[in-house]
């Protein structure tokens, strides 16, 4: 009897060591690298107090983790899952990020057409827009210039190419901007309503 109890106990170790471990080791670090891209982000928008939160769990999760690696180092398993679980980590990360669609971007298009019913589409669709003569390599083009989140910027580029497929068009990144467009106020209320701030303020 005693001996039975001892297999099975032997085999639980096992099971532990070469199964549930290494599958909780790839979980966690799946978690804690995804919560690390997604604070990268947050940094880097100016999002300080979702950024320390996020950093926090990260840590905490990392810590755990590798506390489980150290004590398992004979665990060629564990290894295994740690770098699984951070390949993993990125890509989930980079997908949440898509999903959040945080902040506004900068959209620039050139045109060389007259675009005088585009911007009357882009007008009653509400979005604050500026235009620009210029002068291109085969001749006068026309600029719009608009700020808008990055949740509407397929909305707006499908309003651009319904008018003009060809366009050529830049959108960049914002770090500051001094007040909001039309369309970015609807956007700053809800954002505010989930507890994110969509853009900084100018100083």
């Amino acid at each position: 009897m005693e001996l039975l109890t001892l297999q099975t106990g032997l085999a639980e170790i096992q099971v532990f060591s070469w199964i549930v471990l290494p599958v909780l080791i790839f979980v966690a670090r799946i978690c804690d690298v995804t919560i690390g891209t997604v604070r990268v982000i947050f940094v880097t928008r100016g999002y300080k107090y979702l950024a320390a939160c996020a950093g926090f769990f990260e840590v905490l999760i990392w810590i755990t983790a590798m506390g489980q690696i150290m004590k398992n180092l004979s665990n060629p398993i564990c290894y295994v899952a740690y770098a699984a679980g951070f390949a993993t980590g990125n890509f989930v990360g980079i997908l949440i990020v898509e999903k959040l669609s945080m902040g506004f971007v900068v959209v620039r298009v050139v045109f060389n057409k007259d675009i005088k019913a585009l911007m009357e589409s882009v007008r009653k669709a509400g979005y604050g827009i500026t235009c620009f003569d210029g002068q291109g390599a085969y001749g006068p083009v026309k600029q719009i210039f608009t700020v808008v989140s990055r949740r509407e910027v397929n909305d707006f580029l499908g309003l651009i190419k319904n008018h003009h497929p060809d366009a050529f068009y830049v959108i960049e990144e914002i770090d500051t901007v001094s007040r909001a467009y039309p369309m970015a106020k609807k956007a700053l209320s809800e954002g505010s309503k989930m507890g994110f701030r969509p853009f900084r303020k100018g100083k």
